[in-house]
């Protein structure tokens, strides 16, 4: 008993470091009286929670009930980008947090458990809830501890929960945030696919795809410059073989969130109209046809759509550099016979999709062959043969996000406008510094690849690390029917030093 009043006060001595002073409505509360029963309210559940991209089921019944849950707030080390890790503060186990579903009306019996194994204490301010706080106040939890409060559901609608901790920006940073839908007494319009996806903006002191654990940087995050905007905690979250999934004739139904901690999103599904859109979370379709719709930090939206050709739809921030430099890509992929009425071809797919997708096979490939190695070096320490192949693996997700909308999924390029990479007698002709410069340079005006002539721009990508440019180049050189050597992080490190981009063309 001594010991778990010690270890209560020494994570409120913690919390107070961080909050200067905590106020009476941050303070822990201690339940007093007897609990009010609604006699609207018809038996009890437990609330079915799922993880992202993942929805419960829709409710059925015809009452309101007394609904239990249960949320888990762990501190875990997990994935952030290929090669890169990050300590995640999360409801549930993954970010975003756990979707909770619940009926208009429902009383909400609500208990918080914070991990043992946890550093901080935490709370939760569901959007969802008429009270101080919207439940932090109730809810302020230890370490090792579990909090509990109840609330009516009185206004349907889709709305964000997320950690109200001092301070609040660190917490939410962490990927403390998730969506609970209020479904309105009526029921939503029947889907026959619903998904949960959560944009989140994170703050390291790395760059960009720099591997290795990585650190939360406050001075980023206050001036709201972030390494990575991604949707559903990392990326690649949703590309590739962990992409969301529909058939011809399906009406698809996302339920979007945006935890912030302070970008707007500019969500778009490229190739695709939101038939409705149920803006900032409410229940009335207050748009029809929509391109693009902006979901505020802390907001949410409903959108749906059906359908009607098969393909690959690719989901964006359409704030386009978050898109392609930072993470926020998802897909769709749709199965089921071509529609030459609606759709005469294929070009849309060839543009905007990528297969070899980061976060999917590739990367298990990779941890394949990183065991092997490591099992090889244990035998015979000057072993390196499958250096190259790891590299070629990494540089797969490097040219997936960053590449292939110009180039194409097989470097084919595009006809009369782009060079191809695949089989390209130019590519060929360059030596390692020569790519490099290219890459960290650029180039403007007239080329030959293959005996056609192109006369274009590529811009500089000088903003890649020296591991993604020598990986992406590495692939690039070693694919699409071309051979030829590694290139290395130290050879990059060195040509950087001598480049001012942007540079003319010259290396015909």
């Amino acid at each position: 008993m001594k010991r778990n009043i010690l270890k209560l006060l020494g994570a409120v001595a913690v919390a107070a470091l961080f909050t200067n002073v905590l106020t009476a409505s941050e303070a822990p509360v201690v339940a007093t009286g007897k609990k009010v029963i609604d006699p609207e309210v018809q038996g009890e559940e437990i609330a079915v929670l799922t993880q992202a991209p993942n929805v419960p089921p829709p409710i059925t019944r015809k009452h309101p009930t007394k609904v239990i849950v249960h949320l888990e707030v762990r501190e875990l080390t997990k994935r952030l980008a290929d090669g890169v890790e990050y300590v995640f503060w999360t409801f549930g186990g993954d970010v975003p947090g756990s979707f909770i579903r619940i009926r208009e009306g429902d009383q909400v019996e609500f208990h918080l458990n914070n991990h043992q194994d946890s550093k901080m204490p935490h709370n939760i301010d569901l959007h969802a809830v008429t009270g101080p706080g919207g439940g932090a106040a109730s809810s302020f939890t230890a370490p090792g501890h579990s909090s509990q409060f109840s609330f009516k559901a009185l206004n349907p609608g889709l709305y964000v929960y997320h950690c109200a901790t001092a301070p609040v920006g660190l917490h939410v940073a962490n990927g403390m945030y998730g969506l609970i839908l209020v479904e309105p007494k009526e029921g939503l319009p029947p889907a026959d696919r619903e998904y949960y996806i959560m944009q989140g903006d994170f703050y390291t002191s790395g760059k960009y795809g720099e591997e290795g654990l990585q650190q939360f940087d406050m001075n980023k995050a206050i001036d709201e410059r972030p390494t990575y905007v991604v949707f559903n905690g990392a990326v690649g979250s949703l590309v590739g073989d962990k992409a969301i999934t529909a058939k011809v004739g399906e009406r698809v139904r996302l339920f979007v969130g945006n935890g912030g901690p302070n970008l707007v999103s500019s969500f778009h599904v490229i190739g695709e109209i939101f038939d409705n859109v149920y803006q900032e979370g409410g229940v009335l379709a207050s748009q029809k046809q929509v391109q693009t719709t902006l979901i505020p930090a802390g907001g949410s939206a409903i959108v749906d759509f059906k359908v009607e050709v098969p393909g690959t739809y690719v989901l964006v921030d359409h704030s386009l550099f978050r898109a392609f430099n930072k993470g926020a890509i998802a897909m769709l992929k749709v199965e089921g016979p071509e529609n030459q009425v609606v759709y005469s071809g294929k070009e849309v797919d060839a543009v905007y999709i990528g297969q070899a997708a980061a976060g999917g096979d590739s990367e298990k490939r990779v941890a394949e062959l990183k065991a092997e190695v490591a099992a090889e070096i244990k035998g015979n320490p000057k072993i390196a043969t499958l250096t190259k192949e790891i590299q070629i693996e990494k540089g797969k997700g490097v040219y997936t996000q960053t590449c292939f909308v110009c180039h194409q999924p097989e470097g084919q390029g595009v006809a009369g406008q782009i060079p191809p990479l695949a089989k390209s007698d130019y590519l060929k002709r360059l030596n390692n510094e020569e790519a490099i410069r290219l890459v960290l340079a650029g180039m403007s005006g007239e080329v030959t690849v293959n005996g056609k002539t192109y006369n274009g721009t590529m811009t500089p990508l000088s903003y890649l690390s020296d591991d993604q440019i020598a990986n992406v180049l590495t692939y690039v050189r070693n694919s699409f029917g071309n051979e030829g050597d590694i290139v290395t992080a130290v050879e990059v490190k060195q040509v950087r030093a001598t480049v001012t981009p942007p540079a003319a063309n010259q290396f015909e």
